[in-house]
């Protein structure tokens, strides 16, 4: 099947150039009709009482680092990667000797690393004296267990930065066709199986290759688990990934509810499982391994783009 725009005919007698008819639309399109829940976005007020729920408060003079570029966490030696929020004062973001953010009060940050335990992409120094609440895997998951919904305001910041992250491969000065996103891990199979059996079999789409199932610019309802095939992801023309089994896309616009930055086609003969948003914010209050998968794709995703 082929995701294409409709196109409307005028009913005007005067002669107007012919159109070619248009298909039906693709299931994405076909959901769209009545789609109006509203986007989830980071809010202040829940991520104080989500940090204070699980971490203490700690002080850090200026001119402190809080963590190190590169520096990665030890969990079996107690030393983690943590995620903070910063309750006072004022944090500067450097990649090297360069100043890339500045962290305000009620701003998250170091989450990337503390979902997947990876290097550090920057390093967190003290502008002023800081107050912040930092918070390990295991307190993150233990707040989740309280808070559920506060996995989908957390993938809403690192989706922000991914999206001004990819929004640069669309334009021309971005890097050549080719470099590739790494592949970030995926869904356990007993997850997979458990998505099966929950949706109905309507959510079940196959896809012939050369078929497109998402369109750049297309308001998203449904994210997708590839169960078999290739999915090709390309921004602006630029192929950006190849999403293979156990793999999912398309998550990103059903946090934001902002028009999807890329297009996904398919390379092979694919068999997907479609998600929509319903089911999708259900899947995230109710489940915190999905809810944890989704975590760690985004923040994936979110790691190598801003390495760009």
């Amino acid at each position: 099947m082929t995701c294409l725009e409709d196109n409307s005919v005028s009913g005007r007698a005067r002669r107007r150039p012919l159109r070619a008819a248009a298909p039906p639309p693709c299931p994405e399109e076909q959901q769209m009709i009545g789609e109006s829940s509203p986007a989830y976005h980071y809010n202040t007020s829940v991520a104080m009482e989500f940090f204070r729920f699980a971490g203490r408060p700690k002080t850090f003079a200026k001119g402190k680092k809080i963590f190190s570029e590169n520096q990665r966490g030890i969990p079996f030696l107690l030393m983690p990667n943590r995620m903070y929020l910063l309750l006072d004062g004022e944090v500067g973001i450097f990649s090297g000797d360069r100043p890339v953010a500045t962290v305000r009060p009620g701003q998250i940050f170091g989450e990337m690393a503390s979902i997947d335990q990876g290097p550090r992409s920057g390093t967190a120094v003290t502008k002023s004296a800081c107050r912040v609440i930092g918070l390990d895997n295991r307190q993150l998951q233990s707040a989740l267990g309280r808070y559920p919904e506060f996995a989908l305001m957390l993938m809403s910041v690192m989706i922000g930065r991914l999206r001004e992250s990819i929004g640069r491969l669309a334009s021309p000065a971005s890097p050549a066709t080719g470099t590739q996103w790494r592949e970030s891990a995926p869904l356990r199979k007993d997850l997979i199986q458990d998505l099966g059996r929950v949706l109905d079999s309507d959510a079940h789409l196959a896809y012939e290759p050369g078929a497109t199932i998402v369109r750049e610019g297309q308001i998203g309802v449904l994210m997708y688990v590839v169960l078999k095939g290739k999915v090709a992801i390309r921004v602006g023309g630029n192929l950006v990934e190849n999403v293979g089994p156990g793999r999912l896309f398309g998550e990103m616009a059903l946090v934001d509810r902002t028009p999807r930055l890329a297009s996904a086609v398919a390379e092979s003969n694919c068999k997907l499982l479609a998600i929509n948003r319903n089911a999708f914010l259900n899947l995230v209050k109710h489940s915190r391994r999905f809810a944890a998968s989704l975590l760690a794709a985004v923040s994936a995703r979110a790691r190598y783009t801003a390495s760009r």
